[in-house]
């Protein structure tokens, strides 16, 4: 005979008709239910890792990957640091920037941040250059005073390509007059679009000369932004390049500057992981109810098994094999469709909205209009071991109730 028995005997009831129709339909919902609960765990956890992903990466288009500054946002050895970046191999790409609140003023006035840029430099620390709409960064020449207007700033201000914009800088400057502000008139040269509200709609571009000569920083920047080839150690490589100063100076990397947000992702990502854990608990405990209505079922098989020797262990070994080729089944089946779905959102979605006739991201209300997905097989890996456990947990009650019936009280009406 096939040895163990417990392996054996709880195998062949995974199979075998039963007497009573509803327990086999049970113990399918429940296969079912962790099936799809595991699926659709997996396939929401890749979409939130898509967002993630396609937040950081809109987010770095605009703000480096950390940033050296001094105390007085007045940063003078920016050329010595630029240089020494250059020789870090981690290091991509290093540029000095100066930035303002400011006032700017077109058909309609409105606050924004200018931000001073080498062009050539910037392009190596951010992807600002990809996503211009109108215009190159290159078109922003020193003392030709021109300007890169945020898509939506501009279309706030009503102003297009070619127009002038006055820009009223925080610096005052004593004349005749009074005390009066820094004030520039600038040609608009082009608009960018990198698809984040806070820099579409509140920030601008113009080149370094410029930025210098509007807000009176003579020969100091805001200070240099670094692109590290590990995003995640860019504190690191940038502290060690600070360190070659003489001098105080700070160091934010980019998980600093937007703490709050990337701290709220995770933490979406964290509830839904537990809420979609306790939907596949729900389905997994089925399993409980599927396993007492067995052992219900199969008293006198049981009552056998007991009068031929069987220990109360090997009786609990037989219903815990049960309901794990149950969990087994139902995990396997949700980690297939799960990566299959999650591997294929960004072509289910469109056709789900041509089917239907409607669009669930409109890109006229969301900066995100596809639904990203990027699976990650430790994710995959996490939920399959859980809705694993979970079944195996499921099955101990039950078959710990098997292992405990009577074999003369089973027996007596057979």
């Amino acid at each position: 005979m096939f040895r163990p028995i417990e392996l054996y005997v709880g195998l062949r009831y995974t199979r075998a008709k039963r007497r009573n129709r509803f327990i086999s339909f049970i113990s399918a919902i429940s296969m079912l239910g962790i099936a799809v609960g595991v699926t659709v765990l997996i396939t929401v956890m890749s979409v939130m890792n898509g967002f993630e992903t396609e937040l950081r990466e809109r987010i770095l288009g605009m703000v480096s990957h950390a940033t050296i500054s001094s105390q007085n946002a007045r940063l003078t050895e920016w050329r010595e640091l630029v240089e020494d970046a250059k020789e870090v191999p981690e290091v991509l790409g290093a540029a000095p920037y100066i930035e303002r609140e400011t006032m700017l003023k077109g058909y309609a006035v409105s606050g924004a941040v200018v931000r001073g840029i080498d062009p050539v430099l910037e392009q190596t620390v951010s992807d600002v250059g990809d996503h211009v709409i109108d215009g190159a960064l290159t078109d922003l020449e020193s003392g030709e005073f021109r300007i890169f207007l945020g898509v939506d700033l501009a279309r706030a201000m009503g102003l297009r390509v070619g127009d002038s914009v006055t820009v009223f800088a925080p610096e005052i400057r004593s004349t005749p007059a009074g005390v009066l502000p820094s004030v520039k008139r600038f040609t608009v040269a082009g608009l960018f679009g990198v698809g984040m509200h806070d820099y579409d709609r509140g920030m601008a571009l113009v080149h370094l000369d410029d930025a210098a000569r509007l807000f009176r920083t003579r020969d100091g920047v805001s200070g240099v932004r670094i692109k590290t080839a590990d995003l995640f150690r860019a504190w690191e490589v940038a502290a060690d390049l600070r360190d070659r100063l003489s001098g105080f100076y700070l160091v934010r990397d980019w998980t600093q500057s937007h703490a709050n947000f990337f701290r709220a992702v995770q933490m979406e990502k964290t509830v839904m992981f537990v809420i979609m854990s306790l939907i596949i608990g729900v389905a997994a405990f089925n399993i409980i109810s599927t396993l007492v209505m067995t052992v219900t079922d199969k008293q006198a098989d049981i009552a056998v098994l007991r009068t031929m020797g069987a220990s109360p262990g090997a009786v609990m070994g037989i219903f815990l094999v049960l309901g794990t080729v149950i969990g087994i089944v139902g995990t396997g089946l949700g980690v297939a469709g799960g990566v299959a779905l999650a591997s294929n959102v960004e072509h289910v979605v469109p056709w789900l909205e041509r089917t239907f006739n409607t669009q669930f991201l409109s890109a006229d209300i969301y900066y995100i209009s596809d639904l990203p997905s990027e699976m990650r097989w430790a994710d995959v890996g996490k939920v399959g071991v859980l809705a694993f456990f979970l079944s195996v947990f499921a099955t101990l009650y039950p078959a710990w109730r098997a292992s405990r019936t009577d074999p003369a009280e089973a027996l007596r009406y057979e």
